[in-house]
């Protein structure tokens, strides 16, 4: 019999104006200080204030660190840590997107295991000893969920590469998904994390290690995403709402059976070219669902039911998953997300390196299919 293990936040929240929780909940942890890691541009507009007032208000010391960057490297994790250091604080808080909260938690999780100070140690399944630093998770976008999982990926710039870290102990004691905090994203962004969220529930869907309970947070973030994410990247606020949901419901599974290989493919082109993440999942989603469909049993009908394929129940499953494939392409087209890793600045000599990089990626371990270096850089090569 097959042991599983699922492992999710002590405690969330949902819903517009959620935020509002942030006092009572510090003042109910006995929080005493708080070092707040978010980005430039979140400061700028105004988001990052939004909770940075409520932290005033409440009379709870704390600094800001907003010099994170997009796929966050390792060296601006140790000038995080540094700072996080040198002012001492007892919670950390994120605000952000994947980078700000992957940022975090490598913060909260070597200061907590300073053994790990070289942070590409903690590379995959580390074995530290202790929590993290307590993190209170404040999502701007409804893609990663990072503020649910137990992962964190950081790039290795001298190594042209991103790692994924696995480890329970990064999780946050708390989750505000508020979805007037992602209101203000420009669309381009809800597009790209949208496309993440979703590749998100795919991948955890067909992985091997999916089962009943992961199966079921998975269809239902994959039927939230089909009939919400083109609406929500238009600005409509119930639509952002069901996606802020969708997105930690894909999280609660994925980060419990793992992915595949579009996020094995995506990664290299984030450490290679800079691709925000989500974009460089749009583009490789539908190639890989093609590429994986003849061992996937009969998922790919329950993934062309939610997107309203029919006869998705009754077809034969080689014209179902052929039209599921082709529903997702159409959307990536129509959400306007890039179609072609050229587009990222990939060209035909980037095509092996790029392949044997997402070969050695944890995450293609979880892919259906399992791939060779060759086809991976067929896949890439199509895709140019």
């Amino acid at each position: 019999m097959t042991v599983h293990r699922m492992i999710w936040n002590q405690t969330a929240y949902f819903g517009a104006g959620a935020i509002g929780v942030i006092p009572d909940e510090v003042a109910s942890r006995g929080f005493t200080k708080a070092f707040v890691v978010t980005d430039q541009v979140l400061v700028d507009t105004g988001v990052a204030a939004r909770v940075t007032d409520l932290l005033e208000g409440a009379g709870l010391p704390f600094t800001m660190f907003t010099d994170v960057r997009p796929n966050p490297p390792v060296e601006n994790v140790l000038a995080g840590l540094a700072a996080f250091r040198e002012f001492g604080a007892d919670v950390l808080i994120s605000i952000g997107g994947g980078s700000p909260q992957d940022t975090c938690k490598a913060i909260g999780i070597i200061a907590a295991n300073p053994e790990f100070s070289d942070v590409v140690s903690l590379e995959g399944a580390a074995s530290t000893r202790n929590p993290s630093v307590p993190i209170v998770a404040i999502p701007t976008t409804a893609g990663t969920a990072s503020e649910t999982t137990i992962n964190y990926v950081i790039t290795d710039t001298a190594n042209r590469r991103k790692f994924v870290c696995v480890d329970p102990h990064d999780i946050p004691v708390l989750a505000i998904v508020d979805p007037e905090m992602m209101a203000t994203a420009p669309r381009s962004l809800k597009v790209a994390t949208g496309l993440d969220a979703l590749t998100h529930a795919i991948e955890g869907f067909v992985t091997p290690g999916a089962f009943e309970l992961s199966d079921m947070f998975h269809l239902t973030a994959i039927r939230m995403i089909a009939g919400s994410l083109p609406a929500a990247a238009d600005g409509d606020a119930e639509a952002m709402d069901r996606m802020a949901m969708a997105q930690y419901i894909a999280g609660m599974g994925y980060s419990n059976v793992g992915l595949g290989l579009v996020h094995g493919m995506a990664h290299p082109l984030g450490a290679f070219f800079g691709a925000p993440h989500g974009v460089a999942n749009g583009i490789l989603l539908p190639t890989v669902l093609e590429y994986n469909a003849p061992f996937t049993g009969e998922k790919y009908r329950d993934i062309a039911a939610a997107f309203g394929v029919e006869g998705a129940a009754t077809r034969p499953i080689e014209e179902v998953r052929a039209e599921a494939v082709a529903t997702i392409r159409d959307l990536a087209v129509s959400l306007g997300n890039p179609t072609r890793i050229s587009e990222v600045g990939a060209t035909e000599a980037d095509v092996e390196p790029l392949a044997r990089a997402a070969f050695e990626d944890v995450c293609t371990g979880g892919n259906p299919r399992t791939p060779t270096v060759e086809e991976i850089a067929q896949l890439y090569r199509s895709l140019l």
